[in-house]
Parts: C-alpha cells; structure tokens; sequence
C-alpha cells in the first residue's frame, strides 16, 4: 500500500515531506549542522525575473555566500552540494555563474568533483549572440568521503557487445552490464539498447510538468542526482525550492526531502503537485523517456509557404 505523509512547515527529523516558507537565508541558519545528504538546487540568477529583483552582481554574490555557508554547515560530512546555474546577462554581456561561484565554494573547503553540462534544445532565442543552450550544474563535496552510486543512473552502453582483444579476458564482454558511466555531459539513453542519444529537455509550454514558474527544474535532472548521492531515507534540500520538484523527485525515490521559498503562490503549487503525486495523478516525464523527434511531416517541421514563394530561383536549386 502506498504510504501519504504529511507536508510539514518546518524542519523536523521524523518528518518526510517540510514545505518551508520563508527567507532562504532566514531559515537556513535555524536548521542543523549536518543534516542533508544533498543540497540541491538553482538558484535565483539575477535576472530579474517575477520572483527576483536584479542587483549588482557583486551584491547578488555576496548574498549568494552567506547562502553557501549555511548550505555547507547543514550538508553531512559525506555529504554534497549540486548548484545549478546559468548566466548573468548584463547589457548583452555574458557573466558564466559557474566560475564567480567556484572560488566562493572553495573558500568553504569544499572540493568541486564534476562541472556538469546539462544541454537542451530550446531555450531563449538570442539576435546578437548565439541563443545559449546549456546550463551547469556545479557538484561539490564536503570532504574527500562522499557517497557516490554510479550504479543506479548508468546509462546503456553504445557497444554492449564489445569485447576485451587481448590478455586474460580476450573474448569476454568489456563493458559492465549495467551500462555505462553517463558522463559529465548530460545527455541521457533511452532504456532499450539499440537507441540513440537524448536529452534532459528544460520544462516549456509542452512539457507535461509545467506549472506558471517561469524557470521550473525537470523532476528528472533531480532524480539523477538523487540516486546518485543520496541513499533511501536521507535527507535532500533544495533552499529555492520554487513549486516543488526536488521533493517529488525525493518521495518518489523513497528520500526525505525540505524545501524553502518565499513565494507563497509557488509553495501552495508545491504542496497540490505533492498530494497529486501521492494520489498518482501528478504528470511526470518518465525518468529516461527519448525526447520527440519531427518526422518532417509535422506542419511545424515543414519550410513555410511565405518563405519559399519569396525565394529567388537560384536558391530553389540549393
């Protein structure tokens, strides 16, 4: 029988599911050292988004540590941290998160044990530089301990049937039959054997998890971090924590999961998409599902009319 836990308001050991509202910063200095697996999360990227006002990139950074020590107290000894970031764009001038943000980690001790590309296909489109398709997700540990399970996220294998050439093992398989380290470029595999390449597609209008937040996480892109890091029953906080898909993917892989906002419109999204998904009503991409491809037949996937009556005869030919 599917077990129903209630969503709590604040930090409490016993619990399995805390909807926390409130200031991130606020919150985190009353909860305990040690405490979380993983800390998980994107934060806010001064864009001046709905639910962020812009600032100085300085201010914004030096909000942004005061944010990190506190994370890195409350993150266990062999625990992580996953920051996922983008960019500062500042009168059209680009400013990577990811590099401001390493030396503020490394000067809590903490050690960066992968820079990870998470590549999708649409995104904003840009008209004076190349329209930007990836973002980074920064993993650091708190010591040189850290739980690690490669098992559970690898990914088939290109040439399962590859062989060793030479030495003791010529003639047996080289590759592990579970499939294959998914790398620090994350594309994912479908789950049969003789597919190709697919992505981790970012959350728009037609993916079946979109609510009105306008810079949503796949509940995907958690689960694989989740069941790599993490074992059953630990704790996992996400401190912006937005509608709540850190913690679907947390009760769906039998974890215990914290979430802070202070956004109470988000928040009360989170806590419904909580109750649909303990109800099995609440749509999520299939962990793995291949990312649509156009037949071409696709009135969409097809050049448009306009375009071709407006073409001289020479491009016609090309």
């Amino acid at each position: 029988m599917k077990e129903f836990f209630e969503i709590e308001p604040a930090f409490n050991p016993d619990a399995r599911v805390i909807v926390c509202e409130g200031d991130t910063l606020t919150q985190l200095r009353v909860l305990p050292d040690n405490a979380f697996r993983l800390v998980v999360s994107s934060p806010p990227y001064n864009l001046g988004k709905a639910y962020e006002k812009q600032v100085r990139l300085q201010t914004y950074l030096d909000w942004q540590t005061d944010i990190i020590r506190e994370m890195q107290r409350v993150t266990a000894e062999n625990g992580s941290i996953i920051w996922q970031v983008g960019n500062f764009i500042d009168k059209s001038e680009v400013f990577p998160l990811d590099i401001y943000f390493y030396p503020i980690f490394k000067s809590f001790g903490m050690q960066l044990r992968n820079r990870i590309v998470w590549h999708f296909n649409h995104g904003l489109h840009a008209s004076n530089r190349f329209s930007g398709r990836y973002e980074v997700l920064l993993w650091f540990t708190k010591t040189q301990q850290y739980v690690f399970n490669l098992d559970p996220v690898r990914v088939p294998s290109k040439y399962p049937g590859k062989l060793h050439y030479k030495g003791k093992k010529a003639g047996q398989p080289s590759g592990n039959p579970l499939g294959k380290n998914p790398s620090d470029y994350w594309t994912l595999l479908c789950h049969e054997w003789d597919t190709g390449l697919m992505d981790i597609p970012n959350v728009k209008a037609n993916h079946p998890e979109k609510t009105v937040h306008p810079c949503q996480f796949p509940v995907e892109l958690i689960e694989r971090c989740l069941l790599a890091l993490t074992h059953e029953q630990d704790w996992v906080l996400d401190p912006f924590g937005g509608v709540g898909s850190s913690l679907i993917a947390a009760l769906k892989h039998q974890r215990r999961g914290m979430i802070i906002d202070n956004n109470p419109h988000y928040l009360e999204l989170a806590r419904q998409r909580i109750r649909d998904f303990q109800n099995g009503t609440l749509k999520i991409r299939p962990f793995g599902k291949s990312v649509h491809q156009p037949t071409g037949k696709e009135k969409v996937a097809q050049i448009p009319l306009a375009w071709l009556k407006n073409a001289s005869p020479q491009a016609s030919l090309i």
